[in-house]
């Protein structure tokens, strides 16, 4: 890391961070991989592990980077907790201070040698393909600050993956933008910036994964699929998610369809994740059941695409996508179902 300071202009630059990224991911899970491989842990171990469904209805923003995640008890939202339910990982929003040094608190965190996790509009950084044309709410790394040369240092693992110096004026139009509504993404504009930043912290090394302890594990994530809570959580959660969203779309209600893709995004990255680690550990252990439980988990991930794009192009008219939204709920919903036993099994006797 290089460190200069001269009166109140500041070059804190650290080693490139690694792209971490997967097809099915969003820029959370996406820059959250990358500040857990600077933390020398396995992203995919920290992030795949945990499995779950949860719909908080009329919560839902748009932003690529949503997840359902209820209150702690301070009232604080936890993303960090919410994507790895088993590990230590955990996160808050926070936004500068002082708005005559908006800086301060970037600077701290890279000279602790630690990573921020920005919020931005795509339509005012260079090395997005939405830049000067598409609003759109994303998350990037900030890794490096040259205020003497007015250069921010950012990494972007989503396609067309960037790493490299931005403007500091064009990175603090993106960072303060108002991210209007912009008929070309009506999935990730109309969602104020506000210059938020993620601070993401891993407070306890994660333990080698074995079967022993993987299968506590999943134990846990199939009893969170079957309980029936007060929450819309569990596969119980999901149908009455789905009922809802196939009537609200009868009732020609757009709404519906545009929070159904960045929500759908969450869930499905996690079932992504999920399954591609049970195919991993079960492929290391010799273990076929396992990489079949794997690959069900996956099935989930993939038939989530069916809904979501369905509800996107059905955005216009949801009366007419209602049959087709209700067809591939029940898809999923099967999907779901031939996962969690799967899983279950594998569990029992892992």
């Amino acid at each position: 890391m290089t460190i200069d300071v001269t009166a109140r202009t500041y070059m804190i630059v650290g080693p490139e961070p690694e792209w971490w990224y997967r097809d099915l991911v969003s820029c959370l899970q996406a820059t959250f991989g990358t500040v857990l491989a600077r933390a020398g842990a396995d992203p995919l171990t920290v992030l795949g592990v945990g499995w779950r469904f949860l719909h908080l209805p009329g919560d839902v923003r748009s932003e690529e980077f949503y997840y359902p995640a209820l209150p702690g008890e301070d009232g604080e939202i936890d993303l960090g907790a919410a994507i790895a339910p088993h590990h230590e990982l955990h996160s808050r929003w926070w936004q500068p201070a002082d708005e005559d040094d908006v800086w301060r608190e970037v600077r701290a965190t890279l000279a602790d040698d630690r990573l921020v996790i920005a919020a931005v509009d795509n339509f005012h950084l260079p090395f997005r393909p939405a830049y000067g044309d598409v609003h759109a709410a994303h998350l990037v790394v900030i890794y490096g600050l040259d205020e003497t040369r007015g250069l921010v240092y950012v990494s972007d693992a989503m396609p067309p993956a960037f790493r490299g110096a931005v403007p500091i004026e064009e990175f603090l139009r993106s960072w303060g933008s108002a991210n209007p509504t912009d008929v070309q993404d009506a999935f990730f504009s109309n969602s104020r910036i506000g210059r938020r930043c993620l601070d993401v912290r891993l407070d306890a090394d994660p333990a080698p994964l074995t079967p022993e302890l993987l299968g506590g594990f999943l134990r846990s994530d199939v009893e969170a699929f079957t309980t029936v809570t007060s929450a819309r959580s569990g596969l119980a959660g999901y149908d009455a998610f789905a009922a809802e969203l196939t009537e609200r779309c009868r009732a020609g209600d757009s709404d519906a369809l545009r929070e159904l893709y960045p929500f759908g995004w969450g869930m499905q990255a996690q079932a992504s994740l999920h399954g591609e680690l049970l195919r991993r550990c079960g492929r290391e252990w010799q273990d076929p059941a396992l990489a079949g439980a794997g690959r069900a988990v996956e099935a989930v991930a993939h038939a989530w695409t069916g809904l979501r794009l369905t509800g996107a192009h059905g955005l216009a008219n949801p009366r007419a996508a209602a049959s087709d939204i209700a067809h591939h709920a029940t898809v999923l919903r099967g999907k779901y179902a031939r996962a969690i036993d799967a899983v279950g099994a594998t569990a029992a006797r892992l």
